[in-house]
């Protein structure tokens, strides 16, 4: 059963890993697959598409037939796309636009799979759990589909359910992937230096959370958490509560909220919301999440946002987040407030700080860049200057210069730009950067708060106070190993071999070279006083001294010529 269990697996992925091979070749990608089939065993499938297909193929963008390559693949590549789509890094803008555009059309599951699934999860009936279940979902995707059901004390929860077979799908589609990343980066070396296996395991470590509705419930406790514990007066978000006894990896029950959806302006306008505020609250309660909470919702789309009777703005979905270490967030801070200071030096800084103090190849470039973008930002109206443009504007100087900066970076810039697009239908003369100003300075202030700093100051004395304790012993233990052998020092000297060698040469010539002015002042005096023995009148002596110092200039001369290149 083992050996057949083996067979039908390997069977699988033959046949999906075919199955890309084919979509590549209907959208015109013959080249790429060139590389992944050098044999050109592949030149069977083409026979097997359609001339229709690949003619129709031909009146789409490079772009648009790469979002379509996904779109057509399944949910696995749609959500790598998606991903991808938060990495301008890695990818040009104009994919990234594409890839934005994803979306995936698939029919819900049927009722009675979707209720087996329920029962095999939470280890009971439909019935039993609740009073009521929606038998058609109210929302649908290629991971999960949402159902309405009430239970029996009375309260409505939002069912997300996992689809059957779905972890199965990826799992194969996944190692497809990894093996059309080995073949790529073996055969094409120009992509080693963006790592496409390493795409793959970061891809895989995500979608993997993905649908594990455990994750996603974290989440959604800790936003909810976030959003419960900020009772100051501007906080108009809201989340939905988690109900953990109904949830596990594959079913999600979480509180039912009504709502009008964001961008159904009309639809708000008709119940006397006055959409400005919206806008504002919006963006303030954004701009919170990211320079308050550091937890952020990385996928803000109008889908997302609902718009509660009483003004509030109530966020769904909460598979794809990003979060922020408290130490960038205030990096994060200064270097806004730089640039609307036009403080390139500090700009400079903070980017550094932000890739890790990665050394700069060229520090004068860097400037006029900085310099650049901070006079082209400048000169637009103060409403056109987007914290998503200024990111986007940024993140093409960061690539330019070799920086790294956090992933959450391109995943914020990403959010951003989605998000301002529901704000400018909203208010679209809405000055975002004012509106974010008073966080930026507060996240720095944070930073400097007094009590944390006392705090850090007696945490680092507690730390050197155990230091000292702990010395005398490490260096009885030091001294213990050197005495019994155990301590081995290897030192190896890289580089020093050459210099000894042109410091041995060096001495010898200086040797040499006050030997031969000996033998001249020697032959001089020789030659002089006419010591004898004489020949012609000439000392012996004298020119035998002459001769023995032209013998060791023209060494002397010879060693020179040669330079370090002498053995």
């Amino acid at each position: 059963m083992g050996i057949i269990a083996g067979i039908g697996k390997n069977f699988r992925s033959i046949s999906r890993y075919n199955q890309i091979i084919k979509v590549l070749i209907k959208y015109g990608f013959e080249d790429l697959v060139d590389y992944l089939e050098e044999n050109k065993e592949y030149t069977f499938l083409q026979k097997l598409i359609p001339k229709k297909s690949r003619k129709q193929a031909t009146q789409y963008s490079k772009w648009a037939k790469m979002r379509l390559v996904c779109e057509e693949l399944g949910p696995t590549f749609v959500k790598f796309g998606q991903i991808l789509s938060n990495r301008p890094d890695l990818i040009p803008l104009e994919l990234t636009f594409e890839l934005e555009k994803l979306h995936d059309n698939v029919p819900p599951m049927p009722e009675d799979i979707a209720k087996n699934i329920v029962e095999t999860e939470l280890n009971d009936t439909v019935e039993n759990v609740f009073a009521w279940f929606e038998p058609t979902p109210f929302a649908s995707a290629s991971i999960a589909q949402v159902h309405r059901v009430t239970l029996h004390s009375g309260k409505r929860v939002a069912l997300k359910i996992q689809r059957s077979g779905i972890h199965d799908i990826i799992a194969e589609d996944i190692k497809a992937m990894y093996k059309i990343a080995e073949i790529l980066e073996r055969r094409m070396p120009s992509l080693k230096s963006f790592d496409p296996v390493g795409l793959v395991k970061n891809f895989e470590d995500s979608i993997l959370k993905e649908i594990d509705f455990i994750n996603e419930s974290v989440n959604i406790q800790r936003f909810y958490n976030n959003l419960k514990n900020d009772t100051s007066l501007d906080q108009f978000a809201e989340a939905p509560k988690v109900y953990p006894s109904l949830t596990t990896t594959k079913v999600l029950a979480m509180e039912f909220i009504s709502g009008i959806k964001i961008n159904q302006v009309n639809e708000l306008i008709s119940k006397d919301i006055d959409t400005k505020v919206i806008a504002k609250r919006l963006a303030v309660s954004y701009f919170k999440q990211i320079f308050e909470y550091g937890f952020f919702h990385a996928d803000p789309h109008p889908g997302n946002l609902l718009v509660l009777p009483n003004s509030h703005i109530c966020y769904l979905d909460f598979g794809m987040m990003g979060s922020m270490l408290p130490r960038d967030i205030s990096i994060f801070s200064k270097l806004f407030i730089a640039i609307s200071s036009k403080d390139i030096k500090n700009i400079i800084k903070t980017l550094q700080q932000l890739s890790n103090n990665v050394p700069i190849a060229n520090m004068r470039e860097l400037e006029f860049d900085i310099n650049e973008f901070v006079e082209k930002y400048y000169v637009r109206e103060v409403h056109e200057n987007e914290m998503s443009t200024i990111l986007l504007d940024l993140k093409d100087i960061i690539i330019a210069h070799g920086l790294k900066v956090p992933t959450y970076f391109f995943l914020f810039a990403r959010s951003l730009v989605t998000l301002e697009g529901v704000i400018a239908k909203l208010d679209p003369k809405l000055e975002q950067f004012e509106i974010v100003k008073p966080y930026l300075k507060t996240s720095i202030a944070r930073k400097y708060n007094p009590l944390k700093m006392g705090k850090k100051v007696v945490n680092s004395i507690v730390e050197i106070t155990d230091y000292m304790e702990e010395f005398p012993s490490d260096l009885k233990n030091a001294i213990r190993k050197i005495n019994s052998g155990q301590v081995k020092v290897d030192l190896t000297h890289k580089g020093i071999d050459p210099m000894v060698h042109t410091l041995q040469r060096i001495t010898k010539q200086i040797i040499a070279a006050f030997i031969m002015v000996a033998l001249i002042i020697g032959a001089s005096l020789f030659i002089v006083f006419e010591i004898n023995p004489l020949w012609n009148g000439i000392s012996v002596l004298g020119l035998a001294s002459f001769a023995i110092a032209v013998i060791l200039g023209f060494g002397m001369i010879s060693n020179i010529r040669k330079g370090d290149y002498d053995n």
